[in-house]
């Protein structure tokens, strides 16, 4: 079965714009975001409707980078963590565009920028945005208990960033270009603790990262950097290891959002960061930053995500993970 599309007209990116809170704000990125807010509302009332404005806040900057307003987008491909998708839902409210509500889980940013690039690079569609965001206060609130409750973090934890991001994405434009697509396949290898997401994602990174070099020929070594979502730490680890027993060293260009956002031991994030905001602030700031600056040429990003709920912790079930793989090059290839 092959998963990798190589994209015959690649989609450009038109824009891009991030936003983060304030554990961000203290992070080795700060600088490659366009806001950083240390009120955690956002100037809302609460953690969800914050996360909307999130959504709204990066959709309109990008709109505003493009010199594009929102009629000239043909849809939008959008998703977060919470329960029915409110955040992304929500915020669509102030925009009248096509949208489709998205949930990967962390791998999110990685599912809405395929699947807007397949579309693109077909002919359907001229415009399109995709868009992503997490909140520590309202994913913790959903996932594990009321925060007042002040529970113990044990080592494998990983921090749930508050941020969102946004690209827009065109089928003409001057690049940096994405080219192929690697579409996941949902992978279980029995993990079932919910504090452990590193060691449940990294078999799926491995399995799409193994579909991509397998359908497409390329190596590790023909890309500046391979960058996972939020496998953190002890995911990164996991991840680098499997790769090496089935042959395929990582060792020397991957990285991880999880690991970029924070600094680890300054700010005790434990594993490093993680939740669908993470690799949406950090491919729409960091990432892309450099590929515009010209420091690299070619990325693979890849995305993984935990497909979880609080009903199926409940019951015992194990934690399937899932992750989809872009390549971003400055060049059409």
């Amino acid at each position: 079965m092959r998963q990798t599309i190589h994209l015959s007209a690649p989609p450009s990116v038109l824009s891009w714009a991030n936003i983060g809170g304030k554990y961000e704000k203290d992070g080795p990125l700060a600088p490659y975001f366009d806001q950083l807010d240390p009120d955690s509302f956002f100037g809302e009332t609460t953690y969800e409707k914050a996360e909307s404005a999130m959504q709204r806040y990066v959709l309109s900057k990008a709109l505003e980078k493009a010199h594009l307003n929102s009629e000239q987008l043909d849809c939008i491909f959008g998703g977060d963590l919470l329960n029915q998708c409110i955040a992304a839902g929500f915020a669509m409210r102030d925009f009248p565009v096509p949208f489709y509500g998205l949930y990967g889980a962390c791998s999110t940013m990685g599912e809405s920028l395929s699947l807007a690039a397949l579309l693109l690079s077909a002919g359907y569609l001229t415009r399109a945005a995709a868009v992503t965001s997490s909140h520590f206060c309202s994913a913790e609130r959903q996932y594990r208990m009321p925060m007042p409750y002040g529970s113990q973090r044990c080592p494998t934890a990983q921090w749930t960033a508050t941020a969102a991001g946004c690209t827009i994405l065109s089928a003409t434009g001057n690049g940096p270009y994405i080219t192929h697509v690697t579409r996941g396949r949902v992978i279980d290898k029995g993990i079932t603790d919910a504090n452990n997401m590193g060691a449940a994602m990294a078999p799926a990174a491995l399995d799409t990262l193994q579909a991509f070099f397998r359908d497409t020929g390329c190596a590790p070594g023909d890309f500046d950097r391979i960058i996972t979502g939020d496998l953190g730490k002890l995911g990164s680890a996991i991840l680098v290891d499997l790769a090496q027993r089935e042959g395929l060293d990582l060792s020397a260009n991957h990285s991880d959002c999880g690991l970029l956002l924070y600094d680890l031991e300054r700010q005790d994030m434990h594993c490093g960061g993680s939740g669908c905001g993470c690799s949406a602030s950090v491919f729409n700031g960091y990432l892309l930053r450099q590929l515009q600056a010209g420091q690299w040429r070619r990325i693979l990003f890849a995305p993984t995500g935990a497909l979880l709920s609080p009903t199926s912790s409940f019951q015992g079930e194990s934690i399937p993970g899932i992750c989809h793989a872009v390549v971003v090059s400055a060049e059409k290839e």
